[in-house]
Formats: C-alpha cells, structure tokens, sequence
C-alpha cells in the first residue's frame, strides 16, 4: 500500500504517511518492566500502571500487520559482561539489587535472561527486526538509522514503555535525524500517569516540535477511510 494517509485528528495538526515508508518503533515491552520481579517493580513502582498498555500495543501491531507496515521492537538490554553499561549508570541510585544483578526474573536488563524478554502481547514476529540498545534512546549505539534509511524509512510511529524516559528520547532522537513521528497515546505508557500527560503535551507543544500525537483508533480510522 503505498497511498498517502492522512490522520486528521492528529494533533497539533493533521499527520501524513504512506506506509510503504513507514516503520512503527515499539520501545521496551518488556518483563523487566511490565510485570512483578522485573526491574521496574523492583525500583518501587507500580507496575500495574503499565496494565492497559500490553493489549493496546497487541491491537497496534496487528493493526501495522494488516497495514504491512515496518516493525520494529527495541529492547534495553546489555551485554553479559556488561561491557556495554557505563559504570554510571549501573551505580544510579544506589539500589541494593541493580543492572547485571540477579533478580526473580534473571539477571537485571541482562541480554538473553527472562527479564529481558518481551511481554507475550508484544512479541516480535519472526520477521520483524530487533534492536538491542543499551542506553534510553533505541539510536544511541545502534544501527537503527542505517537500517532505516537503507528502507527507504522517513515516517515513524512510536509507542511502548516509559513515555517519558525511553519512548521521549528515541522520539527526540529520531525528529534530530530528520524523522517524521507521531506517539500513539493510548499504546504508551508510564509508571506516573502525570508524567505520560506532560511528556506528550511537550512533544506536540510549538506547533510539533517534537511530533504528533494521536489515539490509536484515529489511526485505524484514518487507515480504513477512502482514498481522497
């Protein structure tokens, strides 16, 4: 499909894609963060923040399937020796059980352990891509823009967990490299409802400095209407 979509209830404005060069970006679904003995639980949230945003993105991806869009799913997990984690960061906070440790769902944010896995709803087709990244923003340290660009990418769709963290900045990252995006607001989502609301407002603040916003139904109403 290689028509031009127009999702009119985007906001600040209306959003415009062909799926031919599209991808949809699905940031971090993992059991490290979504479910109970992974690593966000561990740092003393709530995951139950995160209940509603598994279904939803089960929803997305079928919806970019039927779509033949791009898809792509990135996962926060490092290297077994840890190479790839700054000393910083493993650090921050203090935390008795942190990155690298053992934890009920494996070795924490470690490639290959339970933990790092992706939550059922969310899985991976096999012929879908996954990008490893160890840091917040699925650019840094990866090769996610040449593989983009060798697709012809120039339009992307995120969602997955957290919005403010690393959904925000691999968004951020992505408007850097000249990318075209838009957050699918009900397929995101973050330990602090607060934070979510605020993150988006800031994206599409300023006429979409950042990007667009928009419900995943307008996207499927946007998808199914006719050609103009």
């Amino acid at each position: 499909m290689s028509s031009c979509i127009e999702v009119a209830a985007a906001r600040p404005y209306p959003y415009r894609f062909a799926p031919a060069s599209t991808a949809l970006v699905v940031i971090d679904m993992q059991r490290d963060f979504l479910e109970r003995g992974g690593f966000g639980d561990m740092l003393g949230n709530d995951v139950g923040q995160l209940a509603a945003v598994a279904p939803r993105c089960a929803q997305l991806l079928a919806w970019a399937r039927r779509l033949e869009l791009r898809i792509i799913h990135t996962q926060e997990a490092h290297a077994k020796d840890l190479a790839d984690c700054p000393p910083s960061k493993r650090a921050r906070g203090g935390l008795a059980t942190g990155i690298g440790d053992a934890g009920p769902l494996g070795r924490i944010l470690v490639e290959g352990e339970p933990g790092s896995d992706f939550v059922a709803e969310a899985a991976p087709l096999a012929r879908e891509t996954v990008i490893r990244k160890p840091g917040k923003g699925a650019f840094y340290a990866t090769n996610l823009e040449h593989q983009l660009r060798c697709a012809g990418i120039t339009h992307l769709l995120f969602a997955g967990v957290t919005t403010e963290v690393c959904v925000q900045t691999s968004m951020r990252e992505a408007n850097d490299r000249g990318f075209e995006c838009l957050i699918v607001e009900d397929c995101t989502g973050s330990y602090f409802p607060q934070f979510k609301r605020v993150a988006i407002e800031m994206i599409v603040a300023q006429g979409g400095i950042v990007g667009w916003a928009a419900p995943l139904d307008a996207l499927a109403a946007a998808a199914a209407a006719p050609a103009g």
